[in-house]
């Protein structure tokens, strides 16, 4: 294996100060903060690094106006293995290396990525077992009691891609990166070959009524224990004063079919996406069998607030095993630009973003 995560999610943002209050009461351990910069580190390792908007550390050109996160650092395990991506990049866009070693390069859909050696912690982590009718492992015992929301992890980033199809064959070509699951017509899940959460990365089709018409950041979601703690990070969160105001976080706490996953998204400050609280998703490996889902059926097994496209029992059961990417055809692109979506892709409005 190559590439072990998200090693720095770097966010340029107008606020350093507003920025920092709300990654410190999301739960992330600060690690240093002053005039210029906010670093903070998890449990993993990884970073997530506040630049204010003109930073010479930042990309540039800056990838989409306004906050939001700016480049995306994946962590590489060793030496050779960075050095053998940077030169499968180098045969298809311009690289560039920093005194300590990271490569820098900008993707065909306009992503700036980083990436460089990663020493990746290991993360000690538990819940409790999950007691039904038939069966209570968790017998004469009560659950863990928290107190408050930790994210250790960095689980997955999600971006609006003018191409979505070339976006996920670029780092499965240069970056060793393994298909998924594909929501048809609206994105790819993509998964890192060295973790083994259900993706890494997720693309998301800018066609679509709801996306703007080139790259953009949309969220980033931190790996929890377990609803619990799902749930008190969303009202403490509420309890500090971050209303989310956003349709894309309207749904409260849900659970997606095609991950399994609990999610609960917070607005960012500046209108610069959403950090999502994320747990119980799917964990996979090589033997994973890729599949081609209709994004209704997909996307929403229950949710606090269904968006309107996702209510209903006349969402079809669709899911089929797709090893061959037969699917990709209908949405794959010759040449740039935004193309009429069809169907119920078609009706998404701003009310159904979150459950995407």
């Amino acid at each position: 294996m190559s590439i072990l995560g998200v090693e720095s999610a770097i966010f340029g943002v107008a606020d350093l100060g507003e920025h920092t209050r709300f990654w410190t009461d999301f739960g992330l351990p600060l690690e240093q903060a002053d005039d210029h910069q906010s670093i903070f580190r998890l449990a993993s390792g990884s970073r997530v690094i506040l630049y204010r908007h003109g930073d010479a550390r930042l990309p540039s050109p800056d990838p989409f106006p306004g906050d939001g996160l700016k480049e995306t650092v994946w962590g590489v395990q060793s030496p050779d293995a960075l050095d053998r991506i940077a030169a499968s990049l180098a045969s298809e866009v311009a690289v560039h290396r920093d005194d300590d070693g990271t490569v820098h390069c900008t993707c065909p859909d306009g992503q700036p990525i980083g990436l460089r050696v990663w020493d990746k912690r290991l993360v000690v982590s538990e819940t409790s077992p999950v007691n039904t009718p038939g069966s209570y492992p968790r017998f004469n015992q009560h659950r863990i009691w928290r107190r408050k929301a930790i994210p250790k992890t960095i689980n997955h980033v999600v971006f609006f891609s003018p191409d979505y199809v070339g976006s996920f064959e670029f780092y499965e070509r240069h970056l060793g990166f393994r298909y998924v699951d594909h929501s048809k017509g609206t994105g790819i899940f993509s998964r890192a070959d060295g973790t083994f959460e259900h993706h890494s990365i997720f693309w998301v089709n800018c066609d679509l009524p709801i996306a703007p018409d080139h790259f953009k950041f949309m969220h980033i979601a931190f790996g929890m224990d377990d609803i619990d703690e799902v749930m008190l990070g969303a009202n403490i969160m509420e309890a500090k004063g971050w209303k989310n105001q956003t349709m894309n976080s309207s749904g409260g706490i849900s659970r997606h079919r095609i991950s399994s996953a609990i999610y609960y998204y917070c607005d960012m400050p500046g209108k610069a996406g959403e950090a999502e609280y994320h747990a119980d998703t799917d964990y996979l490996d090589d033997n994973w069998v890729p599949r081609a889902w209709d994004f209704r059926f997909g996307s929403l097994l229950w949710s606090n607030n269904a968006p309107p496209i996702f209510r209903g029992d006349n969402i079809p059961w669709d899911m089929s095993f797709d090893a061959d990417r037969a699917s990709f055809e209908p949405y794959r692109k010759s040449q740039p630009g935004k193309r009429p979506v069809e169907g119920k892709l078609a009706d998404i409005s701003e009310a159904d973003e979150h459950a995407i």
